[in-house]
């Protein structure tokens, strides 16, 4: 009797398309359905939405780039949330004492950078356990904030938007996307640059690579150890850039835990954007127009507990991650210490 070998039937270039790309664009037909609808109630609750949707989304495609700067080379950096919240700190006091809010933002971007350095140290060259250095990273800034943050202090102000000629006056995305303050700006140039970097360039193979199969990289002479501390501290400088919008630019004070979860959220923000940039961006976008809207339905004439309004985002985060985070592929080599032979 003759054996028979069955084949797996072929999938349809459609249905692969679906099965990819389904949920993402529902979601995005979705958000667009409901901000004509909302544009056509009111225009200007429709642009304020739009405006805090950027807002919101801004720290955290930040935290999300620091993160996968990391994840893509290798190091697993559950620390974004301390990173964050010691570039805002460090920022805020150069402020105050300076009154120069340019070197505000490099003091934070600098203080980020750092602990991105100390990460890559006890990762990279101490094979700590990455999930204990990211702990320690968080332990170290809330203790360090909550220690030397002094009640009353105050600043020069905060940084303004600048509108971008006719391109600020284009009806319902104008005063969101281009009457914007300089971070956010960055933010929408540092998301092309680090997906350009990462896909497109040398340094980004060797970084991919290195977070696929170190020991075959190193064979080809890539230095493995230099790839993931380069990659780590320009992740912790993104993250510092994060911590320093909020109190140079969204919100022009410090708080003891100010950063509220969202370098947390930004891990999320990274898992729903299988590791790309553009795909972190628009889940960044996603999330803060979650709490844009719940922002909104807190003033809105509904006959609903606030508590369950506020929590809104949080249950999308839930969904989101028991939805599509077993679907992303992470890197292999991800969170695993290299020995050089």
């Amino acid at each position: 009797m003759q054996n028979t070998i069955s084949l797996p039937t072929p999938v349809s270039p459609m249905k692969h398309f679906i099965k990819k790309w389904g949920a993402t664009i529902f979601v995005t037909l979705t958000v667009i359905v409901i901000t004509i609808w909302q544009y056509s109630v009111d225009g200007r609750v429709t642009e304020a939405v739009l405006a805090s949707t950027i807002r919101q989304s801004t720290p955290l495609v930040l935290g999300a780039l620091c993160g996968l700067l990391g994840e893509r080379s290798g190091v697993i950096n559950i620390g974004i949330e301390g990173q964050m919240l010691l570039g805002a700190f460090v920022g805020f006091l150069v402020n105050v004492w300076t009154g120069n809010l340019l070197v505000a933002v490099f003091a934070a971007i600098f203080t980020g950078a750092v602990m991105g350095l100390l990460l890559a140290y006890m990762s990279v060259h101490l094979k700590m356990d990455q999930i204990i250095g990211g702990t320690v990273i968080t332990t170290l800034a809330f203790g360090l904030t909550g220690y030397f943050y002094q009640v009353g202090l105050t600043t020069e102000g905060k940084l303004l938007p600048i509108p971008l000629g006719p391109l600020a006056d284009i009806p319902i995305i104008g005063r969101a996307v281009f009457n914007n303050p300089p971070i956010t700006y960055a933010t929408f140039v540092l998301v092309i640059l680090v997906h350009y970097v990462l896909f497109y360039t040398k340094w980004g193979l060797r970084t991919r690579a290195v977070g696929e199969h170190p020991r075959a990289a190193d064979t080809l002479g890539v230095d493995v150890y230099k790839v993931r501390y380069i990659n780590v501290i320009a992740g912790g400088a993104i993250a510092g850039l994060a911590g320093g919008f909020l109190t140079l630019e969204a919100v022009g004070s410090f708080e003891r835990a100010m950063t509220n979860g969202r370098g947390f959220v930004a891990l999320a923000v990274m898992l729903f954007g299988k590791y790309t940039p553009l795909g972190a961006w628009g889940a960044a976008l996603l999330f803060g127009f979650a709490n844009a809207m719940q922002t909104q339905l807190q003033f809105a004439d509904i006959q609903v507990a606030h508590q369950f309004i506020g929590m809104l985002p949080y249950v999308l985060t839930i969904v989101i991650l028991s939805g599509f985070v077993g679907r992303t592929r992470v890197p292999a080599a991800d969170g695993v210490p290299y020995e050089k032979e």
